[in-house]
Parts: structure tokens; C-alpha cells; sequence
């Protein structure tokens, strides 16, 4: 008798903001769900577009509020910017507009940070910036570096309300110098595929969980992977069907979805 071939779980690949978390916030049953990824032996990684931090920042973070995520399964647009301009041009050199997190994603693969004739201007999420600056990046740009963005999210929340972020600052240079950014986070199915590359996970293996019809859903989509749209966060179960696309599943939140 042929042996019964068992049924290979699938791995995880989830939205920070709206998913498990809501601004300095633990959305209920993120937690548990969590843990019940870990206790099944499920590769997963969290994903963030911004990149501010690093994923042990975000690790001692997360922690505080009841999600035990170690770095290792943190996965942002810092990581996976660097990754693709490694994959371009190998130890090269960049000016950066951003904080730690894409700092130290760039140093990591053997980046040069520097204002010397950089290969590229990369721009990512920051609380700091100045006319100086900006002015520095538009000259680099328009002598020949070339434009890269982190992410091409507008605004971002804080508990204060939202903030212009790496898109809307990108638009200014875009606009001054007449040269398009290449941005590599969500929606662009590029950071799936460096994060399925990282779990050694092939897309049909794999699910993406959501809150963005926008990005999250769509990247999903394009990337080969099924999808979960889960309604913590920004769609409304209302908005689904203004989109040519829909997701696979739908949930009111982390805690609903079946494994």
C-alpha cells in the first residue's frame, strides 16, 4: 500500500500594522496567534514597509506590549532594499535620507554610506530631515545617482496622527529632478519574493495576511501567494468589491484565521 504523503503546513508571511499591531497597540488574539504559528513549527516572518527601525528595535518593542516575534522573523523594506541593491551592484555605495534601520540594512550587505558620487540616493522613512539635506539628494540625483525609496507609503500613523512618509518626501526629488524612484517595499511584489527567499518557502507554500486591499492583498496576489485580508486594520468589508481583485479568505482579525 502507497504511504499517505502528509499534507506540508504552509508558511506565513504577516502584516505588522493593522495586523497585529494598531499605532503603540496589541490587537486581541495577536498574541495567541503567534504562538500558535511557533508551537505548530510554521516559518513565518512579520513585515513592516516602514523603515525606521531595525528588527531587533522592533523585537524589544514588540515584546513590550505581548508579542514574543524574535528579529529573525522581522522582516522590513530596509532589509529587503538592501538586498535588491546588493543583487544590482554588490558592495556599492549610497547617500541615505533614513534612520538606523536602513542604515544598518545597507552597512550589513557591505555598503559605503556616503556623499561622494554615490551609485544611489536611497530614501527611506525618517523623523529628521531639512531643506539641506533634501537639496543634497535632488543635486546627487540629477549628477547621475539614481533614485530608490524604501516604500511609496504617503503617510504613516502616530499616535498623533499621521505623518508624511518616504512617498511623499520621494515626490519632491521626483518632481525637482524628473526622475522616477524605483521603490522596493509593498506593494511590489519584489519583497515577497526576497521574503519567501529567506524562508526557503515557494509561493504556493505560503500565505500572506493583510489589511490593505492596496498592497498587502495585491502583492499577495501578484507574488503567487494565497491571501488572507484580515479587517483590524484599513479595508472595511465594504471596500473589498471596489477592487478587481479579491483576497482568498477574509477575517475579522489574526485571531479568526484557521491554519
Amino acid at each position: 500500500m502507497k504511504p499517505v504523503e502528509q499534507k506540508k503546513m504552509k508558511s506565513f508571511l504577516i502584516d505588522m500594522d493593522g495586523v497585529l499591531v494598531r499605532g503603540p497597540n496589541l490587537i486581541p488574539g495577536a498574541d495567541v496567534f503567534i504562538e500558535r504559528l511557533k508551537s505548530q513549527g510554521r516559518k513565518f516572518l512579520v513585515f513592516t514597509n516602514n523603515s525606521l527601525r531595525t528588527p531587533k528595535d522592533l523585537e524589544h518593542r514588540l515584546k513590550k506590549i505581548g508579542l514574543n516575534i524574535g528579529a529573525e522573523h522581522i522582516y522590513t523594506s530596509a532589509l529587503a532594499t538592501a538586498q535588491f541593491l546588493n543583487s544590482q551592484r554588490p558592495k556599492g555605495t549610497a547617500f541615505v535620507v533614513g534612520e538606523s534601520g536602513l542604515m544598518e540594512a545597507l552597512h550589513e550587505v557591505g555598503y559605503v554610506v556616503t556623499d561622494l558620487q554615490p551609485d544611489y540616493v536611497v530614501v527611506g522613512d525618517t523623523d529628521y530631515y531639512d531643506h539641506r539635506r533634501i537639496t543634497q539628494a535632488v543635486r546627487l540625483v540629477y549628477n547621475g545617482a539614481r533614485l530608490i525609496a524604501t516604500n511609496p507609503d504617503v503617510t504613516g500613523p502616530t499616535e498623533a496622527g499621521i505623518v508624511p512618509a518616504t512617498g511623499a518626501l520621494v515626490a519632491l526629488i521626483e518632481k525637482a529632478t524628473g526622475h522616477q524612484a524605483y521603490f522596493v517595499g509593498k506593494p511590489n511584489p519584489l519583497m515577497m519574493r526576497t521574503a519567501l527567499h529567506r524562508l526557503q518557502e515557494h509561493s504556493e507554500n505560503a500565505v500572506m495576511v493583510g489589511d490593505r486591499m492596496d498592497t498587502d492583498v495585491v502583492a499577495g496576489i501578484e507574488s503567487g501567494l494565497e491571501t488572507v485580508l484580515v479587517l483590524s486594520g484599513v479595508t472595511r468589508r465594504e471596500d473589498i468589491d471596489r477592487y478587481p481583485y479579491r483576497p482568498a479568505r477574509i477575517a475579522e482579525s489574526v485571531s479568526a484565521i484557521e491554519l
